[in-house]
């Protein structure tokens, strides 16, 4: 199906975070624009929670002999489209909100401005351990000359380097720090593609990365792995202080073969689909089953809702609508208790609130709004979407695809390709759970030719 709305293309402008797409498909980074994000801690989203990698035992079963034979172009676009994303996913430490906010807070800081300028070690990496508690950072190293002054943090990748100036504007030292640690980016870049993500130098393993094959490995090809048969890619990274290494992805086979398309193409929109599946499936993964046990054995708020005393309870609900946490609904007897958050969250996860033995109400919480999944849906696959909630009678809450309101829903294929503003589009539909209850239908974009 084709379906071609056309709309003038002068001051067309991508997104609230200013984003433009040329049809020479070319995007910018978006500067400074969230230092908004520096009360916020450092993750890839705008509002909600990690992305967690699966085992290795939930993406494939099957042994290397019982692996389905996948055909050369299948291959080469899944692992082109992984590639891409996990590219982007490693972008973050490069240039990005993440980073903008990491340099504003160092740059801002007297603390380790007036430490640094004095000579004093000691109330520098105090000042410096402070940064790296606010969680926008993950390392700091302070250079004075070409020797550091002081170094903190733990292995990592992309190094930002600045200089730290006085309180006259002066330069008195160089800074190195970076906003992704190895661990972060091996779980987050494995949440996004739940197969296996390694980094490796000089034929070694780098922090908890998955042993492969020893000695050189190849930038792309396949290999068995504990009976699985992988595909593999691989990009260069840059490793901090300095350095380099290569980011490995490793796709089993088995997975490969379930998103293989009629054309590359089809496969790169399956693909990509998947992508944006398991984003939403994050938000109601291990990390809210975390948060709802936090938020379930709060004593402040079950004697709350025990008293049924909604101020009170709103009370405690605001001192827990933190950790990714942007929404929380208490009801006690089916009837509503207190309901405090953004208005349009999606993913809900809910428990029963017990007190002593007795079954006190029920609780409702979410991880993500819409704005939260648009941004991750854009920075890590470069998708736009419109998001509607009560597809029955449609009521549009995100639209990152123009100016609002963009097309309607009765004008956009479930599936198929689109032209919109002079552009080109492949489009999936992705059902997710609004919040509390009821359908969210998304109408994701893929930009054609993509990436």
């Amino acid at each position: 199906m084709v379906v071609d709305v056309e709309t003038p293309l002068a001051g067309h402008r991508r997104c609230a975070a200013g984003r433009s797409r040329s049809a020479g498909r070319t995007w910018r980074a978006r500067g400074v624009l969230a230092l908004v994000l520096v009360l916020a801690p450092a993750t890839l989203d705008g509002c909600g929670s990690v992305l967690n990698a699966a085992p290795a035992a939930h993406v494939a079963a099957a042994s290397a002999a019982a692996s389905p034979k996948v055909p050369g172009e299948c291959s080469k676009a899944v692992l082109a489209t992984f590639s891409t994303v996990l590219q982007r996913v490693y972008h973050e430490g490069v240039i990005s909100e993440r980073t903008a906010s990491a340099r504003y807070m160092i740059a801002t800081s007297k603390a380790l401005r007036t430490a640094v300028s004095s000579d004093n070690r000691a109330a520098a990496q105090a000042a410096a351990r402070s940064l790296l508690a606010t969680g926008h950072m993950t390392d700091v190293t302070v250079m004075r000359g070409a020797r550091p002054f002081i170094e903190l943090g733990a292995p990592a990748l992309a190094p930002l380097r600045g200089t730290l100036t006085g309180a006259t504007g002066a330069p008195v030292a160089s800074y190195l720090t970076s906003v992704w640690n190895d661990e972060s980016f091996l779980t987050e870049a494995g949440g996004v593609t739940h197969g296996l993500v390694a980094l490796r130098a000089h034929g070694h393993a780098l922090g908890d990365s998955p042993t492969l094959p020893g000695g050189r490995l190849a930038n792309e090809g396949a290999l068995t792995r504990r009976g699985i048969a992988y595909r593999y890619t691989s990009f260069p990274v840059d490793v901090y202080p300095s350095g380099s290494a290569r980011a490995y992805a490793l796709i089993p086979v088995q997975s490969i073969a379930k998103l293989c398309g009629r054309t590359s193409e089809d496969t790169t929109v399956n693909t990509l689909e998947h992508v944006a599946e398991l984003i939403y499936a994050a938000e109601i993964g291990h990390t809210a089953q975390v948060q709802l046990h936090r938020v379930e054995h709060n004593r402040r708020l079950l004697e709350a809702v025990a008293r049924r005393e909604p101020q009170a309870t709103r009370l405690a609900i605001d001192a827990l609508l933190n950790e990714h946490v942007v929404r929380i609904r208490v009801s006690v007897g089916g009837h509503l208790l207190s309901d405090v958050g953004g208005p349009y969250v999606l993913g809900p996860v809910s428990a029963t609130l017990r007190l002593h033995g007795h079954t006190i109400g029920e609780v409702v919480l979410s991880m993500q709004d819409d704005e939260g999944y648009q941004r991750l849906a854009w920075r890590l696959a470069d998708l736009d979407v419109l998001m509607y909630i009560d597809p029955a009678h449609p009521q549009l809450v995100k639209d990152s695809l123009g100016p609002a309101p963009g097309p309607a829903l009765a004008a956009v294929p479930a599936n198929g390709l689109f032209r919109y503003r002079g552009l080109s589009y492949r489009v999936f539909t992705l059902h997710a759970e609004a919040f509390p209850s009821g359908s969210l239908l998304t109408r994701a974009f893929v930009p054609i030719p993509y990436p």
